[in-house]
């Protein structure tokens, strides 16, 4: 009986420091909002790639996997990255986020204005612990699912690449 009272006490510890460790969605999203917000607001960062269209910057460890016209894959490790231009549209247009917002109903969306550039945030929740993020300026967003546990870093990095998106002269 001993055992069992004994193993009975460790789950119920174990239980609490997990569900204790783990980040609520709520709380995520809040930090990855303030986060987003103050990288939209910050210098952009010096462009490190291109392609024939755009240059831009891309954190250490990423890489271009595949291009097409207006879309660029990104690898980071395990994780995909779509980044999308349209150089038509200004960066306080709105054209790109009323598309992505009409193709599905999202969960949050936020945005935020400076001078004359419109930036924002949607994220889908898929589960408790995953995510499709959007982050975007004007016409350049850029996609990926991400971790609840992560939504504020990787939210801040995605901000940093669109942020840097300028089109070759």
């Amino acid at each position: 009986m001993k055992l069992k009272a004994k193993a009975l006490v460790v789950s119920v510890i174990a239980f609490g420091l997990m569900s204790g460790c783990s980040a609520s969605f709520d709380e995520a999203k809040d930090e990855a909002l303030v986060a987003v917000e103050e990288t939209f607001k910050e210098t952009p960062k010096d462009t490190n790639n291109k392609n024939d269209d755009i240059k831009f910057y891309l954190p250490f460890g990423f890489e271009v996997e595949e291009e097409t016209p207006n879309n660029i894959i990104l690898k980071n490790g395990s994780k995909t990255y779509i980044l999308f231009y349209n150089l038509q549209e200004e960066p306080k247009s709105e054209v790109v986020l009323n598309a992505t917002l009409q193709q599905k109903n999202y969960d949050i969306t936020e945005r935020f204005q400076q001078d004359d550039k419109l930036s924002y945030v949607l994220v889908n929740k898929s589960n408790d612990e995953e995510n499709e993020v959007v982050v975007g300026i004007g016409g350049v967003k850029i996609t990926s699912e991400v971790k609840t546990s992560s939504l504020k870093s990787e939210a801040e990095t995605m901000m940093r690449i669109v942020k840097s998106v300028k089109a070759n002269k």
